[in-house]
């Protein structure tokens, strides 16, 4: 068994603060034994206009969010999964919303761009978001070793197309990673409901850091990062304000359920 955590933010324009939050958070699961950490979307950024993030883009592989990341991973001997940082992308006037996997030698394994853009007027609010006047999209999903098991990296709106998952559990996803910045109208309604439905379908471990609270721009996020665990069970939940959750990933445990349980054999039909 191996302790992995979720961190739970309310980040804000300052990426220097966002960065001392993060750190002082990720060293609070270390102590507390996790051996992987994952951050919330946009935790070193959520910026007072949604084009901040262009001004705060980096070039991949070089830039001071990713140099944190990986000394930070370093200086706490664990994995981190960094939630999404604004990367260069193709489009100038765009970013690539990229999460990125640290191991504990602080190297890079890992990059995801998330693929489903949050283009949505929220129901019975003001609330409009128009992810994709700011992000490119990425076109693939991202299952990687790690020594935790099989890991699948999504971000908070690929959560609502189950055919992508399918296709993780196709390449073999055990453990489901989903750094998000869910908004309180939404995660109130669906945030549980979702992540508890990719549980079960998947027969997967599901660790979930999410933004949680309220934030500059004026936007509330719903908090209530978890860990759930293959059968549905929500193992730890951190429902408002910064702080974390940690839970044991029991991959045998996982084995053993897929055995009792096989529904993932029984397939009959299959998304591409």
């Amino acid at each position: 068994m191996n302790k992995c955590a979720a961190i739970q933010m309310a980040s804000g324009p300052n990426i220097s603060a966002n960065l001392l939050e993060a750190d002082k958070l990720i060293a609070e699961a270390a102590r507390a034994g996790a051996k992987l950490v994952a951050l919330p979307e946009n935790f070193a950024l959520m910026g007072a206009h949604e084009l901040d993030k262009i001004k705060a883009k980096e070039a991949d592989g070089s830039g001071p969010i990713q140099n944190f990341l990986s000394a930070a991973a370093k200086r706490y001997s664990i994995w981190i999964v960094g939630g999404t940082i604004p990367l260069a992308s193709s489009d100038n006037s765009k970013v690539r919303a990229a999460c990125l996997v640290y191991n504990d030698k602080g190297e890079r394994l890992a990059r995801y761009d998330k693929v489903h853009l949050f283009d949505v007027s929220v129901p019975e609010t003001a609330e409009v978001y128009r992810e994709s006047d700011s992000i490119e999209p990425g076109s693939e999903p991202q299952v990687m070793d790690s020594p935790f098991g099989k890991v699948g990296i999504a971000v908070c709106y690929d959560l609502r197309f189950p055919e992508f998952f399918r296709k993780m559990v196709r390449s073999g996803m055990e453990i489901l990673i989903i750094p998000s910045a869910f908004t309180a109208k939404t995660g109130a309604a669906h945030w549980e409901l979702l992540l508890r439905a990719r549980a079960v379908e998947n027969l997967c471990y599901v660790i979930a850091p999410n933004q949680g609270g309220f934030h500059i721009n004026g936007r509330v996020t719903f908090g209530h990062s978890m860990i759930i665990d293959p059968w549905g069970v929500v193992m730890d939940c951190h429902k408002s304000g910064s702080g974390f959750v940690a839970a044991d990933i029991d991959i045998e445990h996982l084995e053993k359920v897929r055995a009792a349980f096989p529904a993932l054999n029984h397939r009959r039909f299959y998304c591409e």
